[in-house]
């Protein structure tokens, strides 16, 4: 399986390349050059598995055996999803009125991408410990991805990890989750800017190739094309778990509603979508709205400021992974996804060809969400069910709630759950509720921790320059050590 630039002016890599590239040579997203079409039997085949052999099957396509042989695949799979809390790894909850919320929170951090990054890690260590090389990973978060992405590299010795976090705009759970852990290799720094400013200073690190290639740099930020891969298991599992009968020609349809910041979760839908899944895709946003007025009229343009809402994972400005989906579903055009996206980076305001517009919204439907619909929404299914959502996922119920109550007939519909309430006591606090904290998030306030603070008059950019400088020559010189 071969990977090309969504903007196509850089050489075709293999998935190794794509997993430690992140960002192509050219400023594109690694995509597969074909997608491999599934027709209904092997959709039936798969029907009947588990979240992690649906895992082990989309890898065995998206790898090939050359890389990793399917006996070493399962088994970082498998070691990959050890330590999760539900013995599913991924849970379906059966709710009244027809709600199905697909629990993609089960891992140590209690967040979806905790079943991408451990997967993306084992992936990671397998080829480094081929190599015998290191690299040193750096990821900007607005929350989860920097406790999830620290929590599956912790204590590897080939890799160092750099987490930037917005200090203030994270809740204290996710704050914790990232500073308290102290291992040699995990190095936070607390940013006094918003999750898209942190982004800056990586990104600028990043376009200095030479800079990237000597000290072996790569990202697991969302635009990593292997948590793209392990997400797309979501909606194989979600509509297979919904599905009322595959018995039916054509197979019935279920409809997918992905909560989102920047879209990868969405854009593994589009792939599942276009490899043959029956899924309807709708994509629900909280008032930082980017991606609701790119379906609805093709306005992919940034706002002026991102505002702070109790969906905070979801206070993006720019959803990365919407490139994926422009080239998607453009028929792999890259000159033309390569002039809107150049045009977008120079202006930060683009209008999409009436084409690629009118494709986009046969693909996907989309709705955003008020904080006051989010905290309803929280209330209305702890009074049905008794069952907490977190902020982010009421906001994929809050439009299953809407279509309820306007009684529009549509398929079995299934919404994903991107985190536990648990990480959100302040948001369940302000629907009225009562927070439930399991005793490890309890315990997190008592330990030790470790953050150094990238101030609003500091050189953000140097400063991260300076950190991987340092961590190179610690393990250059720890590797001249066990030669002596």
């Amino acid at each position: 399986m071969w990977y090309v630039s969504t903007r196509g002016m850089a050489p075709r890599v293999n998935f190794e390349g794509a997993l430690f590239s992140g960002y192509a040579p050219d400023g594109g997203l690694f995509m597969p050059e074909e997608l491999p079409q599934l027709g209904r039997e092997t959709l039936c085949q798969w029907s009947t598995l588990s979240y992690p052999s649906l895992v082990k099957e989309l890898c065995a396509l998206f790898i090939g055996p050359e890389l990793i042989p399917r006996e070493d695949l399962n088994d970082l799979i498998h070691r990959a999803f050890s330590r999760f809390r539900h013995k599913e790894v991924v849970h379906l909850s059966r709710l009244r009125n027809g709600l199905n919320m697909l629990e993609l929170w089960h891992g140590v951090t209690y967040a979806f991408k905790d079943l991408s990054l451990c997967c993306t890690a084992e992936f990671l260590q397998y080829f480094l410990e081929k190599r015998a090389k290191h690299v040193t990973v750096v990821v900007g978060t607005s929350g989860d991805t920097g406790s999830a992405a620290i929590e599956s590299v912790q204590g590897a010795k080939n890799v160092d990890i750099i987490v930037l976090l917005p200090k203030g705009h994270c809740t204290k759970i996710q704050e914790l989750q990232m500073t308290t852990v102290l291992k040699d290799n995990v190095h936070v720094f607390g940013v006094e800017g918003n999750s898209d400013e942190l982004d800056e200073p990586i990104k600028a690190v990043f376009a200095d190739v030479a800079f990237v290639k000597k000290h072996n740099l790569m990202s697991l930020n969302s635009i990593n094309w292997s948590r793209v891969l392990i997400q797309m298991a979501h909606h194989f599992f979600a509509y297979f778990r919904c599905v009322p009968s595959l018995d039916m020609h054509p197979l019935p349809p279920v409809e997918v509603v992905v909560p989102t910041g920047a879209a990868g979760n969405l854009a593994a839908g589009c792939i599942a979508q276009k490899m043959g899944l029956p899924i309807r895709l709708v994509v629900t946003v909280n008032c930082n709205d980017i991606i609701h007025r790119t379906v609805q009229r093709g306005d992919f343009s940034l706002s002026e400021t991102v505002k702070p809402t109790l969906a905070s994972a979801m206070d993006i400005q720019v959803p990365y992974n919407m490139e994926r989906i422009f080239w998607l579903l453009s028929d792999s055009d890259s000159q033309g996804t390569r002039a809107l996206m150049e045009q977008f980076e120079r202006t930060q305001s683009v209008s999409l060809p009436k084409e690629l517009q009118s494709k986009l919204s046969l693909a996907v439907m989309s709705e955003s969400m008020s904080d006051e619909a989010i905290t309803q929404t929280m209330g209305r299914c702890w009074e049905e069910n008794q069952y907490l959502l977190c902020p982010h996922s009421a906001v994929a119920v809050s439009y299953h709630y809407q279509q309820v109550d306007r009684q529009q007939p549509s398929p079995p519909r299934c919404c994903l759950a991107p985190a536990s309430a648990a990480k959100f006591p302040e948001a369940v606090l302000a629907a009225g509720l009562t927070p439930e904290t399991p005793l490890e998030i309890l315990a997190l306030e008592k330990k030790e921790t470790r953050c150094t603070p990238m101030r609003k008059s500091d050189d953000w950019t140097l400063i991260l320059r300076n950190t991987i400088e340092e961590i190179d020559r610690q393990w250059t010189g720890h590797v001249l050590n066990a030669s002596d």
